[in-house]
C-alpha cells in the first residue's frame, strides 16, 4: 500500500449553503416580505457599523469575539438597509451546512458497481473475509454487516515486531482481531462499505464481512500465521478470502490456498507493487489456484507501481482509493486497494448461487479489455455490472 502523500482523514467535509442576502433569490429571505423577521450576520467595517447593526435588531443572537460579525434577527427591511450601510461590509442570511452526503469513490464507479447497486444487486448472504491486519469493528460504514472475527496475531500485541509504535494507530483494540494499522479496514470499506448515506460505499454494501487478522500493526505476518488464516476462512465456509499481502512463495501458505481452493473458497490476491517489473508478481497471488490482481488508475492505465507478469488475471483500480480507516476516512494507493473489489465481485456472484470457480470465471470473462498487455491487465479491468449480466450504460432493467 502507498499512501497519498498531504491527504487529510475526515469523517465528515462542509458544504456552505447560505449565501449573501443579494444574491440568495432562491431562498427563504428572498421570498421574506420586507416586514417579516430574518436572521442574519453583519459584517461591520468598524464600530459605526456595529452600532447600525445592533440598532436595526430585534434580537442580538451573537457577538463573536475575534471576528467583526454580529448576529441579528430583524426584519428584512432593516436588513436591506443594512446592506447599503458604507459601514456594513456585508449582510448575509444566516444559513445552514451540512455534513456531505455518501461519496462513491471513482473505483467503485469505475467498475460499474453502483449499477449493480440500482438494480438491487447489493451481495446480501455473501461472506467475505479481509486476510489482513483486521478491520475496525465500530466504524459507522461497517459495522452493520460486520459478522465474526478471528485474530492469528493480537491487536496491539506488536506481532513480529514486537510493538506497534513505529506504525500502529490508535484504535481501540476491542476485541483481539480489532484493526491496529488501518490497512485492513481500508480494503474492507472497498469490499463492502455500507450504503448508508454517509462515508463511502463498498463493491457489495449488505456483504457480511469478517475479520482474519493476520498481520501485525505494521502489517506484518508470518507464513504460519497467514497460512492458518487461510485454513481458518475455508473451515468456516466462508465465499472469499480477500489477501492484500504477498511476499516470497512459502510452501506453507501453498499448502493452506491448494486447502482454501479445494474446499471452494475463491481467493483474490495483490499481484505486489514492485513497479514497472515485466514479471514481478508476488506470492500468494502467483500461486494458479488465487484470483492475481493489478492496479489501474483514472486513466485506465497501470499504476505505475503495480506488479505485472504473466500470473496477472484482472486489473481493477488501485490508485488514489478513497475507503474507511478507524479514524474516519482516507486515501491509499496499491494492489492492496484493487484486491478488495474484485473480492466484492466474486462475493456479489456468489450471493446469487455462483459456486466459486464459476464465479471466477464469469469475472474474467466479462473484464473489460483496456488495451494494455495481458502481463498488465490480465482479461481486463473488473466489470461488476457485465458479470452480473447488467448493462453498465443502464443503471435501472438487467439485460438478462
Amino acid at each position: 500500500m502507498v499512501k497519498k502523500a498531504n491527504d487529510v482523514s475526515r469523517r465528515n467535509v462542509l458544504k456552505l449553503a447560505g449565501g449573501s442576502l443579494a444574491a440568495a433569490s432562491a431562498s427563504g429571505l428572498a421570498a421574506a416580505k420586507p416586514d417579516d423577521t430574518v436572521e442574519v450576520n453583519v459584517g461591520f467595517a468598524n464600530e459605526r457599523g456595529r452600532a447600525a447593526a445592533r440598532k436595526q435588531a430585534n434580537d442580538v443572537v451573537r457577538e463573536f469575539d475575534s471576528i467583526d460579525v454580529v448576529t441579528i434577527r430583524a426584519a428584512k427591511r432593516a436588513a436591506t438597509e443594512l446592506e447599503n450601510n458604507p459601514n456594513v461590509r456585508y449582510v448575509e442570511e444566516n444559513g445552514t451546512m451540512q455534513a456531505l452526503g455518501e461519496t462513491l469513490p471513482w473505483g467503485i464507479d469505475r467498475v460499474d458497481a453502483e449499477v449493480a447497486h440500482a438494480n438491487g444487486e447489493l451481495g446480501s448472504g455473501a461472506d467475505v473475509a479481509i486476510i489482513d491486519t483486521g478491520i475496525d469493528d465500530d466504524h459507522p460504514d461497517l459495522q452493520d454487516y460486520l459478522g465474526s472475527g478471528k485474530a492469528f496475531v493480537e491487536c496491539g500485541s506488536g506481532g513480529l515486531t514486537g510493538s506497534c509504535s513505529f506504525s500502529g494507530n490508535s484504535n481501540a483494540c476491542n476485541y483481539a482481531w480489532s484493526d491496529d494499522n488501518d490497512h485492513g479496514t481500508h480494503c474492507a470499506g472497498i469490499a463492502a462499505a455500507d450504503d448508508n448515506s454517509e462515508g463511502v460505499v463498498g463493491v457489495g454494501p449488505d456483504i457480511t464481512l469478517h475479520a482474519v487478522k493476520v498481520l501485525d500493526c505494521g502489517g506484518s505476518g508470518s507464513y504460519s500465521d497467514i497460512a492458518a488464516g487461510i485454513e481458518y476462512v475455508a473451515d468456516q465456509g466462508w465465499d472469499v478470502g480477500s489477501l492484500s499481502l504477498g511476499g516470497s512463495a512459502s510452501q506453507t501458505v501453498q499448502d493452506a490456498v491448494e486447502y482454501a481452493y479445494n474446499k471452494g473458497v475463491s481467493l483474490v490476491a495483490a499481484a505486489g507493487n514492485d513497479g514497472q517489473c515485466t514479471d514481478c508478481v508476488g506470492y500468494p497471488a502467483a500461486y494458479p489456484e488465487t484470483i492475481a490482481v493489478a492496479s489501474s488508475n483514472q486513466s485506465d492505465q497501470q499504476s505505475s507501481f503495480s506488479s505485472q507478469g504473466p500470473e496477472v488475471d484482472v486489473i481493477a483500480p488501485g490508485t488514489d482509493i478513497y475507503s474507511t480507516v478507524p479514524s474516519g476516512y482516507d486515501t491509499f494507493s496499491g494492489t492492496s486497494m484493487a484486491t478488495p473489489h474484485v473480492a466484492g465481485a466474486v462475493g456479489q456472484l456468489m450471493s446469487n448461487g455462483s459456486s466459486a470457480r464459476d464465479a471466477e470465471d464469469t469475472i474474467l470473462s466479462t473484464a473489460k479489455d483496456l488495451g494494455l498487455s495481458s502481463n498488465v491487465q490480465g482479461q481486463g479491468l473488473l466489470d461488476v455490472a457485465a458479470a452480473l449480466g447488467l448493462d453498465s450504460s443502464d443503471d435501472t432493467t438487467s439485460n438478462n
